[in-house]
């Protein structure tokens, strides 16, 4: 048997989350019906992470097994003349037969785009939030960096969160601003499920005035909820990139890429 890993992209509109249900669609669905169908075998598929409904991905990373002998390049052609417009896979690869896309990861960035506006954007309507009250980038900026450091995020646990372990580490976190767009930019060891949208809302009620600054720094010492904002609505967020043992040392120089371009 050969593992194969596939860097796919998605957006997670008309999808229930990443991972497959019993009664939605899903991306991991999706894609594991194309592959079944091609490989003539029952494939199952192991993903980075978990992203939620509405949730899109740039780069989530996938691994699957198969004793086919179709040259592993090859997957993301022959896979995107069968896949849904709105998921393509972007590469395929060999990996180690003990490479696991949800384990052997070691750190990943998230994007949460705001278009920042008195009126909406019919355009950016599935990829960013929309925000009518004019947004302080740079108070936003100041109160994102206070989750950077190893911290207990208990508090970002979202209601029904089966966590054992709510302690992250959270490498860099940045807020920016280009016009009318906002960009919240997180890179971390792991995430808690809804962390970066919890981390959004709450950076998006300090830029309003609707929260103190200081709000992230108080519910990490006391670990409430009740001193965060809202969780902010997934069709803003977008997973950029996985990182594992042999791509981690990049992963800081493609987080300020990211700024540096939106800037641009």
């Amino acid at each position: 048997m050969a593992r194969i890993r596939l860097t796919v992209e998605y957006d997670g509109t008309n999808y229930s989350g990443w991972q497959r249900q019993e009664n939605a669609v899903s991306v991991q669905q999706r894609l594991e019906e194309a592959l079944s169908k091609l490989l003539r075998a029952e494939i199952r598929v192991t993903g980075a992470s978990r992203t939620d409904a509405g949730v899109h991905a740039l780069g989530q990373t996938a691994h699957f097994d198969t004793d086919s002998r179709i040259p592993p390049e090859k997957y993301a052609f022959a896979l995107n003349t069968m896949l849904p417009d709105d998921i393509r896979v972007r590469a395929s690869m060999a990996a180690a037969p003990d490479f696991h896309a949800r384990f052997d990861a070691r750190a990943k960035i998230y994007r949460y785009l705001i278009w920042n506006s008195p009126h909406a954007s019919a355009l950016l309507r599935l990829s960013h939030a929309h925000v009518m009250y004019p947004l302080d980038a740079a108070r936003m900026d100041e109160e994102a960096r206070s989750v950077i450091g190893t911290h207990d995020f208990k508090a970002f646990a979202a209601s029904g969160s089966v966590a054992k372990d709510t302690v992250r580490a959270i490498h860099d976190c940045r807020v920016a601003r280009a016009g009318g767009e906002v960009m919240l930019l997180v890179r971390g060891s792991g995430f808690l499920y809804n962390m970066v949208r919890i981390l959004a809302g709450t950076a998006i009620q300090v830029g309003c005035g609707k929260l103190e600054p200081g709000a992230i720094a108080r519910a990490l010492d006391g670990k409430s909820r009740l001193s965060l904002g809202i969780t902010a609505p997934p069709h803003g967020l977008t997973l950029m990139r996985v990182f594992y043992a042999d791509d981690e040392s990049e992963a800081a120089a493609y987080f300020d890429g990211i700024l540096r371009r939106f800037h641009d």
